[in-house]
């Protein structure tokens, strides 16, 4: 079974939040998976920005640029 950082609930929640009225299990599942693809992304890129600034502690500054580009 593979562990996931991000929780069905929570999967739940973000969507109803966005208007959904009811979320079947599979949507929550695909709704994760694609956010774990994204915020893999996203961190490989702050990664590139920490290092670049030659830091080992990545910050929010670099977790928005990466967002950004």
């Amino acid at each position: 079974m593979v562990e996931h950082p991000l929780s069905l609930s929570g999967m739940e929640k973000l969507l109803k939040k966005a208007g959904a009225l009811r979320v079947s299990d599979k949507a929550k599942e695909a709704f994760r998976d694609v956010l774990e693809e994204i915020g893999e992304e996203i961190g490989r890129k702050s990664v590139k920005f920490s290092e670049h600034s030659k830091r080992k502690t990545i910050k929010a500054e670099d977790i928005k640029l990466a967002h950004r580009h």
